[in-house]
């Protein structure tokens, strides 16, 4: 590394643990994904940035052949500059930043769906849904990839390694092939989707089968990360946290910049809405925003350890972040009661069939800054979900149809209301052909349309 490089990884960005009583701190160089004492870190930056920089944002997009602009994420390079270098100079982005030619996060912006919004109950001009899947490999995952490996370009590693339910796998293998880097991705045999493995496999990504869930192969892929000289670029990477800020930002610029009065997630690891946390946290700090939106994640009912510990359906004890000090204890003992009833996460949407969420700890953090609620949707609903945003000419898998069949859900709770302003986050296109064949061979679901015979 150049000596240029060395006085800039003094500069602005830092790491920084989450537990304001720890507040642990690390070099931007760093490749910790915890610090010492156990607890998740975040990426910090001392300097307040200028909010003449929405102006400078929206020039970029006309991107006038700068693949950095026409990037939904590196167009916001200001706000994610751990590589603290000159924003403004190309060299120096084509230097350090990685990208796919600039397709990450291009085409994503929040979109109004009419049969959407009717069947959600929401007024139709308030409902904004946002579908990741147009990302290059299929999904979310490209917003925070391209910056996970940028930092792991930054410290020279030579492989990536990674656990996954499919699309982390399609992201991981796609930029590792496009940087010349090596890409391990973890499997839990059996349980993803051939159209999602298939990317992985064509990126030349090596796949490590694993005997049991996500979770379990996300264990194996951390000890390969720390014991054999990988380079972790799963969500507790707080790196890769700050380019799925880049989701939020999209939106709100989309809205100029004006708060909606939701945003919604479909509840997996919780990267989403830890990225999404960290953004608000960040825009409302800087005074970019005067209002906090309030995010709503939602589970599967097959795969409930946030909605459950949230609303405390476990012990009668409502797990809250708690100021940084949450009880971690009674989430040990739900993991422990999982694991004692033989209990794992099952739902066809392979994509959020996660048990023990990795961001756990900066989900709570968003949930209490922003409000926030969490609940559950059946297999079913998240078909709906996911079959009446086809109806409106756009693709998604069925996990996204969690944030569709969340929004209907709450509504007709009377928590968010007709007249709010919502945005539904959708994260992946559909790369399981058979899900929508066979809800549409079943004339019972709701918008199933059959073939003729």
């Amino acid at each position: 590394m150049n000596k240029y490089l060395q006085l800039q990884m003094q500069g602005d960005a830092y790491l920084k643990c989450v537990n304001p009583k720890c507040g642990l701190e690390y070099p931007i160089m760093s490749t910790n994904v915890q610090c010492e004492n156990g607890h998740v870190l975040d990426v910090i930056y001392k300097n307040k940035p200028s909010s003449n920089l929405k102006e400078t944002f929206y020039q970029r997009r006309n991107s006038k052949g700068n693949i950095f602009n026409e990037s939904g994420v590196w167009r916001f390079r200001d706000l994610l500059n751990f590589c603290q270098i000159n924003t403004e100079d190309n060299d120096e982005c084509s230097k350090y930043l990685v990208s796919l030619d600039g397709a990450e996060g291009r085409q994503s912006k929040p979109y109004q769906m009419s049969k959407a919004a009717e069947f959600t109950g929401i007024n139709k001009e308030g409902l904004w849904l946002q579908p990741e899947g147009y990302n290059p490999s299929g999904s979310f995952k490209d917003n925070g990839m391209v910056t996970a490996v940028t930092h792991a370009k930054m410290v020279g590693a030579k492989k990536i390694v990674c656990a996954s339910t499919g699309n982390t796998s399609a992201s991981a293998g796609m930029f590792a092939a496009n940087e010349g880097i090596n890409c391990d991705v973890y499997i839990p045999a059996g349980q993803i989707a051939p159209g999602k493995l298939s990317q992985a496999y064509q990126y030349g990504a090596q796949i490590i089968q694993v005997e049991g869930n996500f979770d379990d192969a996300l264990k194996q892929s951390l000890d390969d990360a720390k014991n054999y000289d990988g380079y972790t670029v799963n969500s507790v990477n707080p790196f890769r946290i700050e380019g799925q800020k880049t989701i939020p930002f999209r939106a709100l610029e989309y809205l100029n910049w004006e708060s909606p009065d939701w945003i919604i997630y479909p509840g997996g690891a919780l990267g989403n809405t830890s990225s999404c946390g960290k953004a608000l946290m960040e825009l409302y700090q800087w005074g970019w925003i005067k209002k906090i939106p309030r995010i709503a994640v939602i589970n599967s009912d097959g795969a409930s350890t946030l909605s459950d510990l949230y609303n405390g359906e476990f012990e009668g004890e409502e797990l809250r972040w708690n100021k940084g000090n949450p009880n971690t204890e009674l989430i040990s003992r739900y993991y422990n009661h999982l694991d004692k009833k033989g209990l794992r996460p099952k739902t066809k949407a392979t994509a959020i069939q996660i048990g023990r969420p990795a961001n756990i700890i900066k989900g709570l953090r968003a949930l209490e800054f922003t409000n926030g609620v969490a609940t559950t949707v059946s297999d079913s609903e998240m078909l709906d979900g996911m079959s009446v945003v086809g109806l409106n000419g756009f693709d998604c898998e069925m996990a996204s149809g969690a944030s569709v069949a969340g929004i209907k859900k709450l509504m007709g709770e009377g928590i968010i209301k007709k007249d709010d302003v919502v945005v539904g986050i959708l994260t992946g296109r559909q790369k399981d052909a058979m899900i929508p064949v066979d809800y549409h061979n079943n004339p019972k679901n709701t918008f199933a349309n059959p073939p003729k015979k």
